[in-house]
């Protein structure tokens, strides 16, 4: 069940890299965390824990929802469908894609 849900991650990640608005690293994503642009934040899961506390903290005050990428920083830069690592990213227009930007407990 891990697999499947990991795999439409992975797919729903691919649409919105080819059809949405994507920015991809820590100082980006903060800066659309600071200008509220940010709708969700995906972070892989060998992230340092006082980048990903940070990023979860800018995430609150935004209103953003945070996704903790069941992988590495290697294996969501390959998400993404990038030859090079990816730890932090942020997505601001989801496109065609059908993903939940809820953010949990409100």
């Amino acid at each position: 069940k891990q697999k499947k849900a990991q795999e439409s991650i992975n797919s729903r990640l691919a649409l919105i890299m080819k059809s949405g608005k994507v920015d991809l690293g820590y100082k980006s994503t903060l800066k659309n965390l600071r200008k509220t642009k940010a709708k969700l934040v995906i972070v892989s899961n060998n992230c340092p824990a006082l980048r990903r506390s940070e990023i979860e903290y800018y995430a609150l005050l935004a209103g953003a929802g945070v996704h903790h990428f069941n992988g590495n920083n290697i294996d969501l830069g390959t998400a993404c469908g990038k030859y090079f690592r990816v730890s932090v990213l942020s997505i601001t227009d989801s496109g065609d894609s059908d993903i939940n930007f809820a953010v949990p407990g409100q």
